[in-house]
């Protein structure tokens, strides 16, 4: 019996070192991935501003539903593993810079994706820089520890990278 009374204070003293490290851990984050794909600026432009299409090639994506224009710009939900995601266009100049911005106050995250395009070589170079920040100080340590910031954008990537290649000539 008493086994028990040390595993509980064990995982109870995990816990507040995680909670104590979350909180010492900074709430903004940069984090940045690039990608070159074998496709030209407007097809890489189009794959990632044509959200309807997201269902059909991001995996962590389930259903999109568009929302009414903020302040003339594109709104809409994305929901998936992670949840509902409202994201809004904060910024756009086709075919070279995207901002999206998390538009929901409500989530324990928040920050903006920028994708910059540049021609390269035989098609386009992705880059995309995440300004995040993280409220909650266990899903701050998790991401700094566990999944790293780069993950959702690695992901990103490779569900991009698979798009490109099935629509290639």
């Amino acid at each position: 019996m008493r086994w028990i009374l040390f595993v509980a204070i064990g995982l109870a003293a995990i816990l507040v070192l995680i909670v104590v490290v979350g909180y010492l851990l900074p709430k903004g984050h940069v984090a940045n991935r690039s990608a070159t794909f074998a496709a030209p600026p407007d097809a890489i432009w189009a794959a990632i501003t044509e959200v309807e299409k997201f269902p059909s090639w991001r995996g962590d994506v389930k259903t999109v539903t568009r929302l009414p224009d903020r302040e003339g710009r594109m709104t809409w939900v994305e929901e998936g593993r992670s949840g509902r995601i409202t994201l809004a266009v904060a910024r756009s100049q086709p075919p070279k810079q995207l901002v999206l911005r998390i538009a929901d106050p409500d989530l324990p995250f928040g920050g903006t994706w920028t994708y910059d395009l540049a021609p390269a070589p035989g098609g386009t170079t992705l880059s995309i820089t995440e300004n995040g920040e993280i409220y909650n100080p266990i899903f701050r340590f998790m991401a700094k520890f566990v999944f790293g910031y780069e993950a959702t954008m690695a992901s990103y990537l490779s569900a991009l990278e698979k798009r490109t290649a099935t629509t290639k000539g």
